[in-house]
């Protein structure tokens, strides 16, 4: 690290003479940062196509189409099918097969087709939660990692100043703006991962609200076929 009395303080002359640890403390927030930011619109559109395929499938459901013409096309294009269109199918398919069953107690079909729903409802909500723990990990620990980046730079700057016989302000400036870009470097990664968890978090809790309403809801139907037929 160059200490003089005219150096260039520009952010990339800063970050070009901080000390190495300082530099590998940046460029792993650079990493999180770009990361964070890759799975911020990931989990966005996810999200976002979500909602929309769950608010189409149930206005198709309720609008009185008929239960096997939308389980087949479920089944058909089970991968292009939105969360709530699988969790019917699966629920739907066990209730056929298990009420086919000769000497098969409706309680028993009913509990089938339950399980089968809550275990693809599981799964359907592992996969919208995925990434969420590392914007988490990113938001409560990149202000850490910055910090430790600014006080090893500080630390540095201080050391500089052994081998001067006056110390001024000129002196360990620019040291010291090197180090706080670490800790800026932090907060520019954390900022966005918090905000982006929070929101995420608020948005799939009321699609697993929205799911296990169906289910309920669903079963219901399920269970008044069962009694008729």
């Amino acid at each position: 690290m160059n200490i003089g009395l005219s150096q260039d303080l520009s952010m990339l002359a800063l970050v070009g003479n901080a000390s190495l640890a300082v530099q590998f403390v940046m460029g792993l927030l650079l990493v999180a940062s770009f990361m964070s930011w890759w799975y911020i619109f990931l989990k966005m559109f996810a999200i976002r196509r979500a909602s929309r395929m769950a608010e189409a499938f149930e206005k198709e459901f309720w609008s009185g189409a008929d239960l096997h013409t939308l389980y087949k096309r479920a089944a058909q294009d089970w991968k292009q099918a939105g969360e709530l269109e699988r969790i019917f199918e699966a629920g739907f398919r066990e209730f056929s097969k298990l009420k086919g069953q000769p000497g098969m107690d409706m309680g028993a079909v009913m509990d089938g087709a339950r399980r089968a729903m809550r275990a693809t409802y599981q799964r359907e909500m592992d996969r919208l939660e995925s990434n969420l723990a590392f914007l988490a990990t990113v938001g409560s620990v990149s202000p850490y990692v910055g910090l430790f980046g600014t006080v090893w730079g500080i630390m540095n700057a201080f050391r500089g100043l052994s081998n001067v016989v006056q110390a001024t302000l000129a002196n360990v400036a620019p040291g010291i703006a090197e180090a706080l870009i670490a800790t800026a470097m932090g907060l520019f990664a954390a900022i966005p991962a918090v905000v982006a968890y929070n929101r995420y978090t608020h948005d799939i809790d009321r699609l697993a609200n929205r799911f296990e309403s169906f289910m309920e809801e669903f079963s219901n139907i399920l269970q008044r076929q069962a009694h008729r037929a």
